[in-house]
């Protein structure tokens, strides 16, 4: 058992990054700002190892989120002086190679630091035998028991590749409170500490439906988990810091990217459904009663394959005869193609007004979208005959930009392997390498059976007006897959929400859903509902299926719909 803070019962873990190319002084911020135990750092996504995928290709001395050392360049000595451990998973397809940059960088700033790094995630030589194909990368998520070793053998930082985003805070409680494999309750509240912060500032008010009510908005501060021994924890930022922390602006990071009320991970599968939120102050919002279950026998596995080259250009059609103008571009530019690609898309965005005050509100917007796996298609070819189109087509011909070169895109797929397949290692900071076994008792995902609903809220009168008059939404991607979750305040409202808001009316409210599988999970005790639409985002957010490739604003425009909701719960 690791001692990470002077508090046994209380470790505090920060977040300072929750994409790569977050906020470059974060770290600074948050080892400057108040006191820390730990500081960790998520710059992976989905879309991310593309990008180190392709930075690999180019040099495979390179692959890790290189941003993480100019942030460290700056303030290492500050987090050794002040005893802070540092967990990150900036290693992304390289962590030994970034371990191996960060100990050169203590070399050249003077500095004396144990330096440890987790690896095994990386299963690109093992993918045909795996039967996961040929992908450009292939990273199994690893859990938080690697991170655990490292940090009792005494590192001050952690390095590591592809782990699940909360492994970065589970990883350090468990080493500070000495839990073991099958402490399921405690391991999932950390799992839910550590989603909670993972994303940064969307915990501090940052893409909250409800933003007007937050009073400092303009650099909204970093989240803290304060965990403690049994695995509830309370959600904080430093003192001064803006934003702010809320029930509210807590729920909505809880519904960000989620499934079911099973949240599966390799370590515990936690159950959302048995979380409890509760105000325990200014900015502090205390998360108890989570409960988990044995993880399932099998872990996910990212998988990034180069899809080929895409192009789009896109023409802004003005004034009258928008549709007829659409089509004339549209029929002139596949009739001229001298060969057609492989992929052809075409959508129309009417954003034009009768009789507009302005030339660019009375403009629609006419998007071409094309994929092949010639870049030559896409590239010189396409380019070259929608300029060729200037001074023969529609009347007002123009477009937001010049024609580009076709660039190669990426798919996203999830794949699974079995568990003991994945060799999870430690490389402590002497060097020597510890494997980690994989989770000694397993279950099999299964669904939650929907929970009993409560009796539909009575009412007379309704008005009809924005969804979001009373609903918070969320949403976000997960490979070609978009969740919205989306919940109320009120008991009352929720009696209304959960028996108003099924599949068939998110079908009709969001049209793009309408022939698409559409799953609703309950959650009552978050007064919430969540729904996975499957293949909106076609094959992921790399392959740009949509101008909204990750799904960012679809909450918000469902917030927008008009619903016809009770008057005695509207404000």
């Amino acid at each position: 058992m690791a001692n990470l803070g002077a508090d046994p019962e209380i470790l505090r873990i920060g977040n300072c990054s929750g994409f790569y190319g977050d906020r470059a002084s974060a770290m600074r911020e948050m080892l400057s700002c108040g006191s820390l135990d730990v500081l960790t750092g998520d710059y992976l996504a989905e879309l991310t190892m593309l990008i180190l995928g392709r930075d690999r290709m180019r040099d495979p001395a390179l692959g890790y989120a290189k941003t993480f050392l100019r942030q460290l360049e700056d303030c290492f000595g500050v987090a050794l002086e002040r005893g802070v451990r540092i967990v990150v998973n900036a290693g992304g397809l390289n962590p030994a190679g970034l371990a191996q940059r960060v100990g050169e960088l203590a070399d050249t700033l003077g500095l004396t630091a144990k330096i440890a790094h987790v690896e095994g995630d990386d299963l690109l030589p093992r993918a045909p035998e795996l039967g996961l194909g040929t992908p450009l990368t292939a990273n199994a998520y690893l859990g938080a028991w690697g991170i655990a070793e490292a940090l009792n053998a005494g590192a001050d930082i952690v390095v590591t590749g592809r782990v699940t985003d909360a492994a970065l805070a589970v990883g350090p409680a468990a080493a500070h409170f000495g839990w073991v494999r099958d402490d399921y309750d405690a391991l999932a509240g950390a799992v839910v500490a550590g989603h909670v912060i993972e994303c940064g500032t969307q915990a501090t008010g940052g893409n909250f439906a409800f933003f007007t009510e937050i009073p400092d908005l303009g650099r909204p501060g970093f989240p803290i988990a304060e965990v403690r021994r049994d695995g509830s924890s309370v959600i904080t930022k430093h003192d001064g810091t803006g934003g702010a922390v809320t029930v509210d602006t807590v729920q909505a990071q809880l519904m960000y990217e989620v499934q079911s009320a099973r949240y599966a991970g390799p370590d515990v599968t936690t159950r959302l459904d048995s979380i409890a939120l509760a105000d325990a102050g200014p900015d502090r919002v205390l998360i108890s009663g989570v409960t988990g279950e044995a993880p399932p026998p099998r872990l996910k596995v990212s998988l990034n394959t180069l899809g080929g080259f895409r192009n789009e250009m896109t023409f802004v059609l003005t004034g009258l005869d928008i549709e007829a103008k659409a089509q004339l571009a549209q029929r002139q530019l596949e009739s001229w193609l001298p060969v057609r690609p492989a992929e052809l898309d075409w959508s129309l965005s009417r954003l034009d007004r009768p009789d507009a005050e302005t030339e660019e509100q009375a403009s629609a917007l006419l998007r071409c979208v094309v994929r092949d796996p010639d870049p030559e298609k896409v590239g010189r070819v396409f380019s070259s005959v929608a300029v060729e189109l200037a001074l023969a087509s529609y009347p007002g011909f123009t477009l937001t930009s010049p024609p580009g070169k076709g660039a190669p895109y990426g798919v996203f797929t999830a794949g699974y392997v079995d568990a003991g397949e994945v060799a999870h290692t430690a490389v402590l900071p002497d060097g020597s390498r510890i494997p980690v076994a994989p989770a000694g008792q397993t279950i099999e995902l299964a669904e939650v059976p929907t929970p009993e609903l409560p009796e539909p809220l009575p009412y007379n009168e309704t008005r009809r007006a924005p969804l979001g008059t009373i609903a918070l939404a969320r949403s976000g991607d997960k490979g070609g897959n978009a969740n919205i979750g989306v919940w109320v305040r009120t008991d009352e409202q929720w009696r209304w929400l959960v028996h108003t808001l099924t599949v068939d009316q998110l079908r009709r409210l969001l049209p793009e859903t309408a022939e698409l599988t559409v799953i609703r999970h309950v959650l009552p005790n978050l007064r919430a509902v969540n729904f996975i639409v499957e293949g909106l985002l076609g094959l992921g957010v790399a392959y740009q299926a949509r101008f909204d490739p990750q799904a960012k604003g679809l909450g918000e425009w469902l917030r927008s719909r008009h619903v016809d909701i009770p008057v005695e719960l509207l404000p």
